[in-house]
């Protein structure tokens, strides 16, 4: 029987919710793939698999079964190292006294080396195989070593057969699953479905955190995420590109507390131009966004033939006829797009804002006339003040010439090409928004909920990034501090009514103005 004792020297491995990483990088599988050949290539190679097996035995352990012992597990093992990581873990788990149930149907002479390796030491302790998962057979935890990262986007197809029929079995009942690395079916890089994937109720990541466990469908089969870090030495970690946006990193991107020797004109003026005829309240939730998030001031210009000369919910927004507000010269930065139509007026206007040589927050309707229209796209890229623009994934699939699908089956690309193409900031809105940069850094949003699936809330984003600016916050840093503000907003909403059914917009600006104040004056006493 193998000695336990002596295979656990040294794997000690840091494990922690990946809300609590600080300026948390994300890697590509292509990059996990390269750190891992680094690390097997070395004299002494880094025992990747028996640390990941020993990582996940311990989250299975210590969080779905809560540290009870003598409870029954089914691991499922695949045919590759996600099923080697799943043969250690199954040798842990047995050896703390559990009942183990493995079901591997592979070809042995298959596996890699390391997974070899892995079923021979399961099986070398004991350990038993079984082809099926067992009928009538309840079970207090379930370990998913089926296909991890090993599931190649460039190639995958619809999973089908008995892995689709192991995951539907898995989805159907009613324990804990622990999924190591990504849940099986859902993509590494661009959190697409492929045919099926596992509903996880915590997912262990190795080394790094990937794009799919937060963007596309990654928030809705991965459960609660947890970074195993391997104790990979950092000096063998790429320079990364992308990064999660997450409750320590926000931090860095608060501004100070405001002074009491201030004024209106201390905190800027946002300018709104959009509302067009049956479209007004985007520009008045845009507006009141703005405001209700700092801005000194806020005017808004309609295009709507009957535009109101006052919002009576919000009488301090200072609304004005298009050409007017774009002849003021106090304006900190301006808003394009909300409900803004794509009648010749609204070409005219969108072109006079691109000359003006202040920053620029372009949504909605904007985004579509410059797909529209090639003079305004070369407008955009030959402009030297800085643009946000924040197009929804259709929107993304307008300005780039593609599908929705095309955009959505790889958003971390998409993000990083509408940046490139248009030099601007972007980003790119849906579940596990991707904020990209000029520079082609990249950042995924870990905040947010479905209650944000609701007109008007992206016209509330647009506000708030307008606000942050116009404050005196670099555009970019106002970009990913709204973003994650917004998303968190409607986290704390969510809190309030029980669920995310029946939120508007307008309940996301006002918890997302107690939530700013909050943080900010948090931070405060924390740095006195």
């Amino acid at each position: 029987m193998l000695c336990l004792a002596l295979a656990m020297q040294n794997i000690h491995t840091s494990i922690m919710p990946s809300s609590h990483l600080f300026f948390a990088p994300v890697y590509s599988t292509e990059q996990i793939r390269s750190i891992e050949h680094q690390l097997l290539s070395l004299p002494n190679p880094v025992p990747l698999m028996e640390r990941a097996g020993y990582a996940a035995a311990k989250i299975t352990r210590e969080r779905l079964l809560k540290n009870a012992t003598n409870q029954r597990i089914l691991v499922l093992a695949g045919p590759g190292n996600n099923g080697g990581d799943a043969f250690v873990a199954a040798r842990y788990l047995a050896d703390w006294g559990h009942e183990v149930t493995v079901v591997f149907i592979g070809d042995t002479n298959r596996l890699p080396n390391d997974a070899k390796s892995a079923l021979q030491a399961w099986l070398s302790m004991g350990g038993e195989i079984s082809q099926i998962i067992p009928n009538k057979s309840t079970w207090d935890a379930i370990i998913d070593g089926i296909f991890g990262i090993g599931l190649e986007p460039s190639q995958s197809r619809p999973i089908t057969g008995i892995y689709r029929q192991w995951i539907a079995t898995v989805n159907q009942m009613q324990c804990p699953v622990l999924s190591l690395d990504i849940p099986s079916g859902l993509g590494s890089d661009d959190g697409c479905i492929y045919g099926a994937a596992i509903h996880a109720t915590i997912t262990v990541t190795f080394i790094g955190v990937k794009p799919g466990l937060f963007t596309n469908s990654g928030s809705d089969f991965c459960g609660k995420i947890v970074l195993a870090t391997l104790n990979i030495d950092a000096g063998y970690l790429p320079t990364p590109s992308s990064w999660l946006l997450n409750p320590s990193f926000i931090q860095s991107l608060l501004p100070s507390p405001r002074v009491a020797n201030s004024h209106k004109g201390s905190y800027g003026s946002v300018a709104i131009i959009g509302g067009s005829t049956g479209m007004v309240g985007a520009t008045l939730l845009a507006g009141r966004a703005a405001l209700n998030l700092g801005a000194g001031r806020v005017y808004i210009g309609m295009l709507a033939e009957k535009s109101p000369v006052v919002d009576y919910l919000q009488p301090e927004l200072m609304l004005r006829a298009p050409t007017e507000l774009l002849a003021l010269e106090s304006l900190s930065c301006i808003i394009a797009g909300p409900g803004m139509g794509t009648s010749p007026l609204a070409v005219n206007l969108l072109k006079q804002t691109l000359n003006i040589p202040l920053p620029l927050v372009l949504d909605a309707d904007a985004l579509n006339l410059i797909a529209q229209h090639t003079d305004l796209a070369e407008k955009l890229m030959d402009r030297d003040a800085p643009t946000i623009l924040t197009p929804h994934p259709t929107e993304a699939a307008r300005l780039l010439n593609i599908t929705t699908a095309a955009v959505q089956n790889n958003r971390m690309q998409a993000a990083l090409q509408l940046a490139q193409q248009f030099k601007c900031t972007v980003v790119l809105k849906g579940a596990g928004s991707i904020c990209c940069l000029t520079n082609g850094k990249r950042y995924i949003n870990t905040s947010g909920n479905a209650g944000l699936s609701t007109a008007g809330t992206g016209d509330v984003l647009t506000g708030m990034i307008g606000a942050l600016i116009a404050q005196g916050i670099d555009v970019e840093r106002s970009l990913l501090l709204a973003v994650y503000l917004h998303g968190a907003a409607a986290d704390e909403f969510r809190k309030e009514i029980n669920g995310p059914v029946g939120m508007t917009a307008s309940d996301v600006i006002n918890a997302a103005r107690k939530l700013l104040n909050t943080l900010i004056e948090t931070l405060h006493d924390l740095n006195e």
